[in-house]
């Protein structure tokens, strides 16, 4: 699980750190909203820790950006901000739960394991994903483009899922090797290539507009051109 945590105070980034990496997961931090930003543009995320008071971007703005780009992803505040005005601000900018300094690490791990786990569990929300003329059913598993249904492999459907949930952001191999295959990233192997050849031969051949696109020395990305 990849975690990002944007916190300005440097004792208590460590602190958040040490802990969940102790309990084996991965934590990118920033000290900066700016910085969390676009770090958020270039990479997948499994949930997000945010303070409010922060230089570049406030934790408000950067939830609501957060969540622009991924809709499912899970949002804690930790904040010192502890008034009912704060937390309602807070959710109503799009977070899924708010912790309030002073903390125990233990509870903020339960309560970060608790929403990753129910993200999981409801398959990103088990709603339609749309980019364009193609649209994904989550609950039902099914694929389909200007109204025609696509038969798709058990990888392909997990592929565009992951695609569809990162439309409009650059998606690396890496990445897609850690979230569709979860597997160490080897780089003298194509599969990655080999479907991804697969799944533009089933979503973009018999349509001239093009939704998936390789971005040279970076990756892949669904968008509309």
């Amino acid at each position: 699980m990849q975690l990002i945590l944007v916190e300005d105070e440097e004792s208590v980034s460590r602190f958040i750190k040490k802990g969940f990496v102790s309990e084996g997961y991965q934590i990118d931090v920033a000290f900066d909203g700016s910085i969390a930003k676009s770090l958020f543009e270039k990479k997948h995320y499994d949930l997000a820790i945010l303070d409010v008071n922060l230089p570049g971007l406030n934790g408000y703005q950067l939830c609501q950006h957060f969540k622009k780009i991924n809709p499912f992803i899970p949002v804690i505040f930790l904040t010192a901000l502890d008034s009912i005005e704060d937390k309602v601000t807070g959710f109503e900018s799009g977070a899924d739960d708010y912790l309030v300094k002073p903390f125990e690490f233990r509870e903020l791990l339960l309560r970060a394991k608790a929403l990753i786990r129910r993200t999981s569990q409801a398959g990103y929300g088990a709603q339609k994903l749309v980019i364009a003329d193609l649209e994904m059913d989550t609950s039902g598993k099914i694929v389909s483009r200007a109204g025609k249904r696509l038969d798709l492999t058990a990888r392909e459907y997990s592929l565009l899922e992951y695609l569809m949930i990162n439309k409009g952001r650059v998606v690396s191999r890496v990445d897609i090797a850690e979230k569709v295959w979860d597997l160490d990233f080897d780089t003298s192997t194509n599969v990655i290539d080999v479907y991804i050849n697969y799944l533009r031969k089933k979503i973009d051949k018999d349509y001239p507009q093009k939704l998936l696109h390789t971005v040279v020395g970076m990756g892949y990305m669904l968008r509309e051109d």
